[in-house]
């Protein structure tokens, strides 16, 4: 799987809260200023080159819809970070989230209970 670049994540965050789109469609959500159509087609032909999204011809109209789903770039992107920035440790980024007030004691205390819950069922 290949990172997105600020714009492809834009747009597929989008596809995903929606789901399937046109380029119309995805443009008449975006705020204003709205970006040219040629700009938004250029990304999701990008998109379609990196294998995000695949699309359904209705004569001249194209629906695109995502094929990687959020879940599952969300923890690329993740593993990515930790691997980047955190020498591969998730306990160096929790450890850092704690000492720069991202994350509380009680919140990790919490998550920890949540996931020891998950092993045992």
């Amino acid at each position: 799987m290949q990172k997105l670049t600020r714009a492809e994540e834009e747009l597929m965050q989008y596809i995903w809260e929606f789901g399937p789109t046109t380029v119309s469609q995805l443009i008449s959500r975006m705020e204003d200023p709205k970006p040219p159509h040629s700009t938004i087609s250029s990304i999701i032909r990008i998109l379609e080159k990196k294998e995000f999204l695949d699309h359904k011809a209705y004569g001249r109209t194209y629906e695109y819809f995502a094929i990687v789903d959020k879940k599952t770039y969300s923890k690329f992107s993740l593993k990515k970070l930790v691997s980047n920035y955190f020498e591969g440790s998730v306990n160096e980024l929790v450890s850092f989230l704690v000492s720069e007030n991202d994350l509380s004691l009680k919140e990790l205390s919490e998550m920890i209970e949540k996931t020891q819950d998950k092993e045992f069922k």
